[in-house]
């Protein structure tokens, strides 16, 4: 139990692996919780086994209840704490539609997992978190959202990817207020453009878009980028903020003239 924890869901790869590998650097032992077959996605566990900590793969669907205990379960069974819970598994719709056209099959199933499943997740494991104060030396547990710069931006053709952020984005408000008597802080990031598997498919589109200026910062984001921001998060150097966002956008957010 002397090692610290970190739960990363969606961490089979993308920007939820980034984030693995570098809290695997910073020390923490490692739970990875993914829907992906664990053999599809051996090579990027390995890079966090690389860093010499125990990793956990957990196969698991955050929009199931029992999902959602059997990680406890298995975290509590293999290592007895929880320090991080990192809430980044998400979707895009399968299919880019007009709102005006969108279907309730697309928004649900963007906002079952973006939304709900972070949500009562974060529930489990808080409760979870509440019950090993006082019971571990120096234990100061912490959550961390991803959210996306969609929870500010309108993208009239994936609305329900935009609702489900804005969502987390009080998802994170609402569970900082209510922990915050506990000492467990509750933050949130919004990445912007950052190259992954979900956005390859549009690679030439923002290649464009970035080229000519939509970002002040004239590159591509990388899950790195996203991994240093969460590490800080995780350190203990922000004991003191909570409720709070980061955007980590290249400036994406900067209104300008």
């Amino acid at each position: 139990m002397s090692n610290k924890v970190a739960l990363i869901t969606g961490a089979g790869r993308g920007i939820g692996n980034g984030i693995a590998i570098k809290l695997a650097k910073d020390g923490f032992n490692i739970v990875i919780m993914d829907v992906l077959k664990e053999e599809d996605i051996s090579d990027n566990i390995d890079l966090v086994k690389d860093e010499d900590v125990e990793v956990l793969y957990i196969k698991g669907d955050i929009t199931s209840s029992d999902s959602r205990i059997n990680v406890v379960n298995k975290i509590m069974d293999k290592f007895g704490r929880i320090d991080v819970l990192v809430n980044n598994a998400g979707v895009a719709p399968r299919n880019r539609m007009d709102i005006l056209e969108t279907t309730e099959e697309s928004f649900d199933f963007v906002n079952n997992i973006n939304l709900k499943g972070t949500f009562f997740l974060s529930q489990v494991i808080a409760n979870k978190m509440i019950s090993l104060i006082g019971k571990i030396s120096d234990y100061k547990p912490t959550i961390v959202n991803i959210s996306s710069m969609s929870a500010y931006t309108s993208s009239v053709s994936r609305g329900e990817y935009c609702i489900s952020k804005a969502g987390v984005s009080m998802v994170t408000k609402l569970f900082a207020d209510r922990l915050a008597e506990y000492g467990i802080t509750v933050n949130e990031i919004r990445p912007g453009i950052i190259f992954t598997p979900m956005t390859e498919v549009v690679k030439d589109k923002y290649d464009k878009l970035i080229g000519e200026g939509l970002t002040p910062i004239k590159r591509w984001g990388y899950p790195e980028d996203i991994a240093k921001v969460v590490s800080s998060l995780c350190s203990g150097n922000f004991s003191f903020t909570t409720g709070e966002f980061i955007n980590v956008d290249g400036g994406f957010h900067i209104q300008r003239l």
